[in-house]
């Protein structure tokens, strides 16, 4: 990439778009039309900014598309900086939006005479097997992962395993399935997150959309 080439901003699709883009708005970015257009399948847009364009893809290959510098800017969950914690990421700013937690969930009939304290041993259906290694090694507890993307709340129900990690907001999806909370592991909320080769070699484009977004965050603080 020159610095002539457009800075790219990379954005979830789903629940945190709804949210972050009332804060890209106030930043000054508006998308082309077909940003928002339910029909278009284009991942790639042009917006009022001649030298930014904007992409929207999986919230987990929004870290993925930044730290390999495919975008130099994304919205990206603490969750997912987490799980895959890219050394080439830079996240200054926390925009205060997608709040919830990554909490540890079990049936509610084991929950009500299970002590985790004896645990030595999990096995876990997960989105997140780094944090969920991480967090139980801490404890002494050695975790089995089972890696899903989603239906989450299934595994314990079909006897895929007894426990899962997963994003909880209102908690309405644990308890539709007969699950309760046991553990938290971390708050969540979602950051602007910035390629640090890139903040080196165009700092000064780079810093004044930082600067945008802080202006545009404080605004609702």
């Amino acid at each position: 990439m020159t610095a002539a080439d457009p800075l790219v901003l990379a954005v979830p699709k789903g629940r945190i778009l709804d949210e972050a883009l009332p804060i890209i708005a106030r930043a000054g970015i508006h998308p082309e039309d077909a940003f928002h257009d339910p029909k278009s399948r284009a991942l790639s847009f042009a917006t009022n900014h001649p030298n930014l364009r904007i992409i929207r893809v999986r919230s987990f290959d929004v870290a993925t598309f930044v730290a390999f510098g495919a975008a130099q800017l994304g919205i990206a969950g603490n969750d997912v900086l987490m799980e895959f914690d890219y050394s080439e990421i830079y996240a200054p700013l926390d925009l205060g939006i997608g709040h919830c937690r990554l909490s540890v969930a079990e049936p509610r009939e084991l929950s009500e005479h299970d002590d985790p304290r004896q645990w030595s041993h999990v096995r876990v259906a997960t989105k997140y097997p780094n944090i969920t290694r991480k967090h139980f090694a801490a404890r002494g507890v050695q975790a089995e992962c089972i890696k899903l993307n989603g239906a989450m709340e299934l595994a314990p129900t079909l006897g895929l395993c007894k426990r899962i990690v997963d994003l909880v907001s209102s908690g309405a999806t644990l308890k539709a399935n007969g699950l309760v909370e046991i553990e938290k592991i971390a708050e969540v909320t979602s950051r602007l997150i910035i390629n640090r080769a890139a903040f080196k070699t165009r700092s000064r484009e780079i810093g004044d959309w930082l600067t945008r977004f802080e202006e545009a965050v404080n605004v609702t603080a």
